[in-house]
């Protein structure tokens, strides 16, 4: 297949472009590396089947050249992270709703076969039930998540409107190698091993007992691949590891001492993706254990050593505008 990644130089987009390579496609990329690294592509640069383009895929001009004969597009371009978002809401509704528009009309124009969404399981908010079903009620938090939901609803009424064949999947807390070490207080794993590497004690939210539903990236990547080749359209699903799991246990797997600093509003207590209907729809499971996912992390900690290093002081000053803006009653 001829294949296009947008985002293609971010964590999750690189492991994807590495998998439709080994499974003998053509890829695209098409990334402006806002947030994308060059460096997680460095290993297929002599690859004979892999473009990269630099292009902001909003720019639907520049970008749709590059759709002509494209049978499936994974549509994984946007910006991440809660800070940023409250700070840059036009930013962010630029990338994240203006580029999602960009790339579903230049995948229609040209007629691929398969679009698949990147959704976030932020669009959940604070859940009221465990595991959270598609069905459950969406409760956007701050400027990231509404955008991410508003960029799944565009590609479910460009099914609904003009017949694109989208899947949208929506993707529970994905670690893994090469997932992002930068932007205004990362990800959770990021943040740990930089600090791991430092020799300093890892900065644990509240008491560490909130879970998350911590997904392996291959196991995202494989249902990625597996939604572009089934004959589904207009369909949602969670992509999770079947299990949630506490902060405190990643500490303990982590090894090292542990900073506690407080919690923060407007994140749930835990994520747990119920994932019945992609195993039946799609016959997906996960592959990759919590024990050994972590194992993986550590054997490639060296990818964190430029990494920031986060302190409890670093963090509170990254985190104010948080705290100002969703520090409200309902979040007491």
């Amino acid at each position: 297949m001829k294949t296009i990644v947008t985002g293609g130089g971010g964590f999750i987009g690189s492991h994807l472009v590495d998998r439709l390579l080994v499974d003998g496609h053509e890829v695209i990329v098409l990334d402006d590396f806002s947030t994308g690294r060059p460096q997680n592509l460095a290993h297929q640069r002599s690859n004979s089947r892999l473009r990269v383009v630099q292009a902001d895929v909003a720019d639907h001009k520049a970008i749709l050249p590059h759709f002509e004969g494209v049978d499936w597009v994974f549509h994984l371009a946007a910006l991440a992270d809660i800070v940023p978002s409250i700070q840059r809401p036009l930013d962010y509704h630029h990338a994240n709703v203006d580029g999602t528009v960009s790339v579903l009309e230049a995948a229609r124009q040209a007629g691929v076969q398969r679009f698949v969404y990147a959704a976030s399981s932020s669009c959940y908010g604070i859940p009221d039930i465990y595991p959270t079903p598609e069905a459950a009620p969406i409760r956007p938090q701050y400027p990231y998540a509404l955008t991410k939901y508003l960029g799944e609803l565009a590609a479910l009424h460009w099914h609904q409107v003009y017949g694109l064949p989208v899947v949208s999947l929506r993707f529970f807390n994905v670690y893994g190698p090469r997932s992002r070490t930068s932007g205004t207080y990362g990800a959770v794993f990021g943040v740990f091993l930089a600090q791991k590497l430092a020799g300093r004690p890892f900065t644990v939210v509240g008491d560490g007992t909130q879970t998350r539903d911590f997904t392996f990236v291959t196991d995202v990547v494989n249902a990625c691949v597996m939604a572009a080749e089934s004959n589904l359209a207009g369909e949602v699903m969670n992509v999770g590891s079947g299990n949630t799991y506490s902060v405190n246990r990643l500490v303990e797997l982590l090894g090292g001492d542990v900073v506690y600093i407080p919690k923060r509003p407007g994140e749930p207590d835990c994520t747990f993706a119920d994932t019945i209907k992609i195993r039946h729809l799609l016959g997906w499971r996960p592959l990759v254990s919590f024990e050994e996912g972590v194992r993986i992390m550590l054997e490639n900690i060296d990818y964190w050593r430029e990494a920031p290093v986060w302190t409890p002081e670093k963090i509170g000053e990254a985190t104010r505008e948080w705290f100002e803006y969703l520090g409200r009653k309902n979040y007491a």
